[in-house]
């Protein structure tokens, strides 16, 4: 089964399997039509038509488009995070933090090309959702940090955490413009990110 949200994104959370999936047809279909139309057109009534669902089991779940926004990029965030996960337990052993990097920035690369909605939503960034005090790069960097130190054996202190979360933004921005740049995202201006991001690094990881 896809993940769920986090419950405080919904009205209800879901508690049987079936309750569940309907809600990954939701923002499967949430998804689907933020590439076809934009965020501007996107509506309940029309998500629930592309899910197969009534309108009500879409206003069970949400109160209006911006929380099913609000739901997909926490959605994406879990979803990028197990890829990351993954990646970084392919690599176990290995405590090189460069690699561990090309993972976290890869797998963001590949999110943005192929996830549907993705370029919209992202984690929260395109079309700011969810509480002002959770600011979507805050809680990548949070979940990164988490992540890349315990691959790395480190314990993150307050500079280790301030660095991940300058990086991240970095990163977000730099991305952004390559894919600005170019559909699929500017294979140099990526390059350029990632090299930076090693430079800046380095300094609280070598």
């Amino acid at each position: 089964m896809k993940p769920v949200p986090h419950a405080t994104s919904l009205r209800r959370a879901p508690v049987q399997r079936r309750s569940a999936e309907r809600l990954s047809r939701i923002l499967d279909a949430c998804a689907d039509l933020l590439d076809e139309v934009g965020y501007d057109a996107l509506s309940t009534r029309a998500v629930a038509l592309r899910a197969g669902v009534p309108i009500g089991s879409v206003y069970r779940f949400f109160g209006n488009k911006r929380q099913m926004a609000d739901a997909l990029a926490q959605r994406n965030l879990e979803r990028y995070c197990e890829r990351v996960a993954e990646r970084l337990a392919e690599r176990a052993g290995d405590g090189g933090w460069r690699a561990a990097l090309d993972a976290v920035l890869d797998e963001y690369l590949a999110m943005k090309r192929t996830a549907p909605g993705f370029s919209l939503v992202d984690f929260g960034n395109q079309i700011p959702v969810g509480a002002r005090r959770a600011d979507p790069n805050h809680r990548v960097a949070e979940r990164l940090t988490r992540l890349l130190c315990g691959h790395l054996g480190r314990e993150p202190d307050e500079d280790l955490r301030r660095a991940f979360l300058v990086a991240v933004e970095t990163a977000d921005a730099l991305v952004h413009l390559a894919f600005r740049v170019a559909p699929g995202g500017d294979d140099k201006i990526v390059e350029e990110a990632r090299e930076l991001l090693r430079a800046y690094l380095a300094r609280v990881l070598d």
